[in-house]
């Protein structure tokens, strides 16, 4: 534009007057590369919405000059509604949104050279299982030797790495890698013949484009004189080759993150990406945003005084202008339950001190599974509470399974759970069979399952079909008799063993297979308890009965006024004025892998800093002497987090003391020494072994992880070496080295 500038020398906007001197320093620095270490709760987005606007104020850009990538829609829409407040009427033709959503925007423009269409498909997870399953069956390999999702999360993996399947080929040291390289070649072919693209594509294409055209590439370096980037430490390697790309001719590139909240090296993040900024761009200029605007400045110290254990970061430390605050409470409990109804106890004497809102506190955990008993203990009490990044331990996909198998038992007319699980595990009984099933029982007044006991008499229904349904009718005509005979946690158990939902999902092997295996135990474990709690005489019908009232929520009419309960990672960008992170235990938080592992133990640490500076007011921590896992109950011992933090920082209650623990009272060093449980690592958001990852035995030498079979202390893996084999191994005892 004619009347741009490399200088902001023009009229300063008033705006700047609501920066402190650092973020204006920021905005004001249009020209070269600039680092932005933007601590919690310092202003980021503030940061970046004024930068926009004053490249706009000052004439140095059109909007259509200016690429604004974050990570998320909710954080791109709240960009973009603070750029049209500072700079009305100049948002036209600015590209604001997400990376995949801008290079899908930018693909669409320029994807026929690369041989697709503008309206190219993008496939989701289950849509590229769908495509691979063709796949593997087009090059007549075995599902259950070569399964879709191991296939998915090796072409994933060698997508971040911009490997391409003739690079796989040249690569390949095994028949297994050839034939990775086979199928992610097919895939790829496929996905052309369907005009698609899978999510890793929408980063991957445009690089291809850039490198085959690069006229295309010099186009783009022209149009984007200024390229704003946040949450940089999150980027991935295929990313920071686009941005660098990117910013090739005008240099202009303004990134803004905290190394101190990389934590999803799982996903692929390169927290080298903003360490080594500096290295990339050796005459960036750099700033701190130091000051705090959300948290007391005790709660600032303390998570300060864990997060500088970390060696890879750069050196900086929160401030705020808030008074110090109450000390960081740490609660130490006898067991997984006594501190889920600790901490609701807690959180209910806040509320009632208030004035406070259910919507103020949080419940922070490491891994989904540790939020049953909390919602329990909350039900118990009446508190109403929401899941963010989940949902309810009884709403989850294979505890309603189980549940249904256990309410057709209980009911023989609950038509509604019968279909969920005439399928689950699968039988073959299609959509037509079960209408039909169901218009048999109308017309002969039936309940379902009286209707599958009399399927044979049904013509329309195929022989092999009628089979089945008579094998399923059997099992749940058994369960019924064993009903009487049984206590509800027995009768569950072996339901569940007999179905095969726990081996089929341990087969499975992945980590979403994993977690839900974890959450089928976990809802076994909530039965034995039921049973436990009210004797023999308690019924399936009882525990039914609890289940559906404690957890039908349907009538709060302020669904804001809920507790909020969520992983650590997916408390990333909240905050709360009051929050509880629950766990704090050697091998659940530090995952017992990571601490073997120091950059994967350095992310655990970037973690809690993360989780304990989403806190306005207070900050509760909480760890137990004894955690149950799989229905087997673990000696734990407190985090080397609570060890790290600042005494001055915190004070000391146990529940294991009839009198509260004296102020800042010392935690025994006794108390860090004792064995650690290995806990099998089964969050979502785990970023440890995998099915298809490659390894490194000092024994077997290299390998391919087949399978994971996760059970405690005595999980196994089952590693198919490039030369011994295949191998079942004692995974905390395997010394696995990833490669």
């Amino acid at each position: 534009m004619s009347n741009r500038s490399s200088k902001a020398s023009a009229k300063t906007p008033g705006f700047l007057e609501d920066l402190n001197s650092q973020q204006s320093a920021a905005v004001s620095q249009t020209e070269g590369p600039v680092l932005i270490l933007a601590g919690a709760g310092s202003g980021k987005t503030r940061v970046l919405t004024y930068r926009i606007a004053y490249l706009l104020a000052n004439g140095l850009a059109d909007a259509s000059d200016i690429l604004a990538m974050t990570f998320t829609n909710k954080a791109a829409g709240e960009m973009r509604e603070r750029v049209a407040k500072l700079a009305p009427d100049r948002m036209a033709g600015m590209w604001i949104g997400t990376f995949h959503s801008l290079f899908a925007r930018l693909m669409r423009r320029e994807g026929e050279r690369l041989g697709y269409s503008s309206n190219f498909a993008i496939y989701d997870e289950s849509d590229q299982l769908a495509v691979l399953k063709q796949v593997v069956t087009d090059l007549k390999l075995s599902m259950q030797e070569f399964s879709p999702k191991m296939l998915s999360y090796r072409i994933s993996n060698a997508k971040n790495r911009l490997a391409l399947p003739n690079d796989l080929h040249e690569q390949a040291e095994t028949p297994l890698d050839e034939i990775v390289a086979r199928v992610y070649q097919l895939y790829q072919n496929r996905l052309l013949e369907l005009n698609a693209m899978d999510f890793d594509d929408l980063l991957i294409k445009p690089i291809e484009l850039f490198e085959r055209f690069p006229l295309v590439a010099e186009y783009y370096q022209d149009k984007f004189h200024y390229l704003l980037v946040d949450e940089y430490q999150d980027t991935n390697h295929a990313q920071y080759i686009l941005l660098k790309i990117l910013a090739a001719k005008h240099r202009n590139i303004a990134v803004v993150g905290d190394d101190d909240q990389s934590i999803y090296r799982w996903r692929g993040a390169d927290i080298r990406n903003i360490l080594d900024f500096e290295k990339d761009y050796p005459d960036c200029k750099k700033y701190h945003l130091e000051q705090n605007y959300r948290s007391t400045g005790k709660i600032l110290a303390a998570a300060h005084s864990v997060v500088k254990n970390n060696r890879q970061r750069h050196p900086k430390e929160l401030w705020t202008n808030k008074p110090d605050g109450e000390d960081v409470c740490l609660l130490e409990v006898e067991n997984d339950l006594a501190e889920a109804r600790i901490v609701v106890n807690k959180l209910i004497r806040e509320f009632k001190q208030g004035p406070r809102n259910f919507g103020d506190f949080a419940v922070l955990y490491r891994t989904n599974a540790q939020s049953r008993v909390i919602e329990e203990a909350l039900r118990s009490e009446s508190v109403p509470y929401l899941i963010v990044g989940g949902v309810k331990f009884y709403e989850r996909k294979e505890v309603k399974d189980v549940l249904a198998y256990l309410r057709l038992l209980s009911n023989p007319a609950d038509a509604i759970s019968f279909r969920r699980i005439v399928n689950y595990p699968a039988r073959g009984i299609g959509e037509a069979t079960i209408n039909k099933l169901e218009e048999f029982a109308r017309q002969h007044h039936l309940t379902i399952v009286e209707a599958l006991n009399r399927a044979s008499t049904i013509d329309s229904i195929q022989p092999r079909i009628r089979e089945e349904i008579s094998a399923f009718a059997q099992l749940i005509s058994k369960y019924t008799l064993l009903k009487q005979e049984l206590s509800p946690a027995e009768l569950a158990a072996a339901l569940v063993d007999e179905v095969g939902i726990a081996r089929d999902l341990k087969q499975e092997g992945t980590l979403d297979s994993i977690n839900r295996m974890e959450n089928v135990r976990e809802l076994l474990l909530a039965i034995a308890e039921f049973s436990a709690k009210n004797g023999r005489t308690s019924t399936l019908d009882d525990y039914l009965q609890q289940v559906s009232l404690t957890t039908d929520l349907d009538s709060l009419t302020d669904r804001t006024n809920a507790v909020t309960l969520m992983t650590l990672h997916s408390a990333k960008g909240l905050e709360f004025p009051i929050v509880f992170i629950v766990g704090m235990e050697e091998g659940l938080f530090p995952l017992s892998r990571s601490i073997t592992d120091p950059p994967a133990l350095e992310e655990e640490r970037r973690l809690f800093y993360v989780g304990a500076t989403r806190a306005k007011e207070k900050l509760y921590l909480t760890w137990s002497r004894f955690r149950r896992r799989f229905g087997d109950g673990m000696q734990s011992v407190p985090s080397r987090f609570i060890k790290e933090l600042d005494p001055e920082t915190t004070h000391l209650e146990s529940s294991l003391h009839s009198v509260r623990a004296e102020r800042r009272r010392p935690i025994s060093d006794d108390a860090f020494d004792a064995p650690m449980p290995d806990y099998a690592d089964q969050s979502q958001e785990s970023n440890e072994y995998r099915i298809g990852m490659r390894v490194m035995h000092e024994i077997f030498g290299k390998g391919t992880i087949l399978k994971i079979d996760p059970s405690g202390a005595q999980a196994k893996i089952l590693v198919l070496f490039d030369t011994a084999g295949k191998r079942r191994l004692i995974l905390p005892y395997a010394k696995l080295e990833i490669l």
